[in-house]
């Protein structure tokens, strides 16, 4: 009998407790629990619903204790002081890296999927968290740049419609550049790049050093398109007897006369099938900005659908909410997928045939 005026009292408090108890899991579970590996670009807006909702728990609870306003002041006064110090006491680089990783996603400088260089790392952006930002570089190794260096150092982002390929090389002044030039644009035209030209850079003691770029409008295929350049002005020159080299080679160990190092045409052909590079290495960030390029589809398809449902008769109305109902539900289901796995990427990619 003297227990139920106290059980009375705290019941507010064992209730909010319980409630937001439950609460807490059932959003836990919702946003983080049943998703394997949704990645950063999903994970960091759930975590910090998450601390939001606990934060908010947390009030709830000291709402509902049975102390006096002034001391219920204090108690808000002390959560105050604890998350105060929290960020106080934190590493500056953490809350340096969180602004930054917000300040990119304001400015958005690139996207997923994107070739980005920044100093001495170059890669495939995979994905965008608010403290780090993680590229697969050409060895096909995943890199975590921090956000911190991403705002403090330029970075050069590739557009995806499209990039300049070009290389250099040197050759020797006994060559007049009017044969040189056409040979290169002919050499840029055959591996596949658009619109090509040529460009002296140096007039060297010894030799010409000449530059050949041309557009490539699939960027995918970056590097499998620069190896190709390289290949297809060693072919182009060789087979004019013209040697890449400078003629102070001559300086260094003589070579008999007439004798060049041009090497003898093959009459074997180049393999039909063969690897290309990017499908290895850059395997994460490919599937990452192919889903990303999906939900972008997905969230457009269901801006048009409401858009028509609004002006539609009232006979096509369920056509069109059927087919909005189902854009949602794939959209929701692109937006839960899981990040790749180890075990995707242990799969052997798949080859294109060349000719």
């Amino acid at each position: 009998m003297f227990l139920l005026p106290n059980f009375k009292i705290y019941l507010p408090l064992l209730i909010s407790a319980l409630i937001s108890g439950l609460a807490l899991w059932l959003c836990h579970w919702v946003l983080l629990g049943r998703h394997t590996d949704p990645g950063n670009e999903r994970k960091i807006p759930r975590q910090l619903t998450m601390m939001g909702l606990t934060l908010l728990a947390i009030i709830v609870i000291t709402l509902s204790l049975p102390i006096t306003d002034t001391l219920r002041t204090q108690v808000f006064g002390l959560i105050g002081l604890i998350v105060s110090g929290m960020f106080a006491f934190s590493s500056t680089t953490v809350i340096a890296n969180f602004m930054a990783g917000l300040m990119l996603r304001i400015t958005g400088p690139f996207r997923v999927g994107d070739f980005i260089r920044v100093g001495d790392l170059f890669g495939r952006v995979t994905e965008r968290g608010l403290f780090d930002t993680e590229i697969q570089a050409e060895t096909r190794e995943l890199i975590a740049i921090p956000n911190t260096v991403l705002i403090t150092q330029p970075v050069t982002t590739i557009r995806s419609s499209g990039t300049i390929i070009s290389i250099t090389l040197s050759l020797g002044y006994d060559i007049h550049h009017m044969t040189i030039e056409p040979l290169l644009l002919k050499a840029a035209t055959e591996s596949g790049l658009e619109e090509p030209f040529v460009h002296i850079l140096d007039l060297g003691n010894f030799s010409v050093t000449y530059r050949i770029s041309g557009f490539l409008s699939e960027v995918k295929g970056l590097i499998t398109a620069k190896s190709s350049l390289f290949k297809t002005v060693l072919d182009t020159l060789h087979a004019k007897n013209i040697e890449i080299m400078s003629p102070s080679f001559m300086a260094q160990r003589p070579m008999p006369v007439g004798h060049t190092t041009v090497p003898k045409p093959l009459r074997q052909k180049a393999p039909e099938t063969e690897t290309v590079a990017e499908e290895i290495v850059f395997d994460k960030a490919e599937q990452a900005e192919s889903l990303e390029t999906k939900k972008r589809e997905k969230m457009e398809r269901i801006a048009e659908l409401e858009a028509r449902l609004k002006k539609a008769p009232d006979e096509e109305k369920k056509r069109l909410n059927d087919l909005l109902e189902k854009t949602r539900e794939q959209l929701k289901t692109l937006t839960e997928a899981s990040g790749p796995t180890d075990e995707s990427h242990q799969k052997t990619p798949n080859h294109n045939n060349r000719s």
